[in-house]
């Protein structure tokens, strides 16, 4: 028992000695590494407890630390947990209840702190009407799946290696896998040669692709590369390109150089842009597509990094919401006429999407030919955002 309650406090005293700043993983990493004491099960527990606590969202903030852990250790369990039997063993008998159900005798045990959910993501107003509140708010119990892209000629190989080496996989569809997200890969398969750690829904705007008209499409700028997962996909789709990136960090450019390397992609243009201003004028070529995988606040995936929904503020919604629009404005004018210009984001927040697009037919010229939401919470995967637009001044 005293081993179990050693658990709960030292997850409460790392919870609370975190601010946010920082992800969570890399925190939690630092920690261990400055506490040699524990083991590999101990941490992986303590881990757990941790995430279990920001998957309680908004909810975990009205709780002390320690009672929130348990409530969403609770919430988070489908099946007999030890530090559950040993410390709310009622609750251990109930985990295969609906999470509905758990807060009713989650309610009816601590009436003082009574929770829906509702207060997890307290910001029903602010989704669009397609997205299920409900069955959005429970997705946050639940670790996503991570999936893989398998690379053309790659899809055959990629499943004999895993099955291999004993790693369990789902197919999707031929060239895309679900596996759980502990899975290790990198000594199984070569990323970025053979596949591609890509979540499903991101997978899925490359679907708008298809309808670019006369495969003409040749120039191509992901404006917002970070990693680079975009541009090695569209590469994959569109065949032969000259392609450009940009980011306003020059770090994350110069590992995408590595990742561009061992995906084959050795021919490109990059460069370091703030594009919250204006480029140059005359800095830059027009282009056929332009990709904008626009910063924003995340909220599609945060059943990944349930940290940020625990430190979200509303606030920060409607300086992405201004940031997404100053892209836009300031890439759109490099856009060649009957080019294509596709916005994405992570995000569930109308400000961030419906409204952007709104402001790219108003401002910017132009017509959008798809607009569409790409729900990942009742696959496991990540909720996305895509908007296909076309340049018709030519």
């Amino acid at each position: 028992m005293s081993r179990y309650f050693s658990y709960l406090n030292t997850a409460t005293k790392i919870i609370t000695s975190y601010k946010g700043d920082i992800v969570f993983a890399l925190f939690i990493k630092n920690f261990f590494s400055g506490h040699k004491k524990y083991g590999s099960k101990d941490r992986k527990l303590i881990c757990h407890l941790c995430y279990c606590f920001f998957r309680l969202g908004k909810a975990a903030s009205t709780l002390p630390v320690d009672k929130a852990i348990l409530t969403g250790l609770f919430l988070c369990s489908d099946e007999s947990n030890e530090i559950l039997k040993a410390l709310r063993p009622g609750w251990n008998e109930r985990v295969g209840k609906s999470p509905e159900e758990k807060f009713l005798l989650h309610n009816s045990e601590e009436p003082e702190a009574r929770l829906s959910i509702k207060d997890v993501f307290p910001w029903k107003g602010d989704l669009n009407e397609g997205i299920e509140y409900k069955n959005f708010c429970k997705s946050f119990f639940i670790q996503p799946d991570l999936f893989l892209r398998l690379r053309p000629g790659k899809e055959k190989i990629v499943k004999q290696k895993l099955q291999e080496a004993g790693i369990e996989f789902t197919i999707i569809k031929d060239d895309c896998l679900a596996l759980a997200n502990s899975s290790k890969l990198d000594k199984t398969i070569e990323l970025d040669k053979e596949a591609v750690v890509q979540d499903l829904s991101s997978q899925k705007t490359g679907e708008l692709l298809s309808l670019l008209s006369g495969g003409q499409t040749k120039t191509v700028w992901d404006c917002c590369a970070a990693s680079g997962g975009k541009s090695i996909m569209v590469a994959d789709l569109l065949g032969t390109l000259n392609l450009t990136v940009s980011d306003v960090r020059e770090s994350i450019l110069i590992n995408l150089k590595q990742r561009f390397k061992n995906a084959g992609i050795t021919k490109y243009k990059s460069f370091v842009a703030d594009l919250s201003r204006p480029l140059a004028h005359n800095s830059q070529s027009s282009f056929d597509l332009i990709i904008c995988d626009a910063p924003c606040t995340g909220s599609g995936t945060w059943s990944r990094t349930p940290e940020q929904l625990y430190f979200f503020g509303r606030g920060q919604l409607d300086r992405y919401a201004s940031l997404q629009k100053q892209i836009a404005f300031n890439t759109i004018p490099y856009l060649q006429p009957g080019g294509y210009f596709l916005y994405i984001t992570c995000s569930v927040f109308k400000r961030e999407n419906e409204e952007v697009v709104d402001y790219i037919k108003s401002t910017c010229g132009l017509n959008p030919i798809r607009v569409e939401y790409i729900k990942g919470y009742d696959k496991k995967a990540d909720t996305m955002f895509a908007a296909l637009f076309q340049r018709k001044d030519f």
